[in-house]
């Protein structure tokens, strides 16, 4: 099974209209055209994951004009996007169908992907606490990384095929929850990952 994108070369830049933030601010926060091929029989679902590996793991430092976040940090995962029963016939998912804009305190209804699911991803802790931002974010939100981050960031896509149609899910689930809901029933996995920086002239 393999996964692309028209809307980034593998391993190269995002562009800001698929992220959340850029220089400036908030940007378009559109999610990136995907498609695959090759699914093995027996596939009935997917799984979907957006997953920044890259994400600092000491907070105090994040946005500083006065200090510089160095490649060498220890880093952590930072998830962007978490679905689940996706339907097993799906082959694409277009730009922009699940994501268009920044939606203060969070998606609750997120478009796109008919009869899936799609979870929280990690701005619901990030902004947790903000009173025009703390909400729960569901689907797809881009890339934000902080401004004084040496580090490029990696975004990976990660997609896996399934052999049952749904997941045993919470309702507010998270990419842990679908990580272990799906183990046993992984058929095959494909992955494509495009980088992004806010850094003038990251490492």
């Amino acid at each position: 099974m393999r996964i692309w994108s028209d809307s980034f070369e593998h391993r190269g830049p995002i562009p800001a209209g698929f992220a959340m933030g850029q220089p400036d601010g908030f940007a378009a926060n559109r999610n990136p055209h995907l498609a695959w091929d090759g699914v093995p029989g027996g596939t009935r679902s997917f799984a979907l994951l957006c997953i920044d590996p890259d994400a600092p793991t000491v907070p105090e430092k994040v946005g500083r004009e006065d200090v510089e976040i160095p490649v060498e940090q220890p880093r952590g995962d930072f998830v962007h996007w978490a679905v689940a029963d996706i339907d097993g016939d799906a082959r694409t998912i277009d730009a922009g169908s699940c994501s268009d804009g920044v939606t203060a305190r969070g998606k609750q209804a997120p478009p796109g992907l008919p009869g899936a699911r799609q979870g929280l991803n990690d701005y619901t802790g990030w902004f947790a606490g903000n009173a025009e931002m703390g909400g729960d974010y569901h689907g797809y939100d881009g890339p934000y990384p902080p401004f004084n981050d040496l580090r490029v960031h990696r975004y990976f896509f990660r997609l896996f095929a399934l052999d049952v149609a749904r997941l045993e899910l919470p309702a507010r689930f998270t990419a842990a929850d679908v990580q272990r809901a799906m183990q046993g029933h992984v058929l095959a996995e494909a992955t494509v990952y495009g980088t992004y920086s806010l850094h003038p002239s990251p490492g």
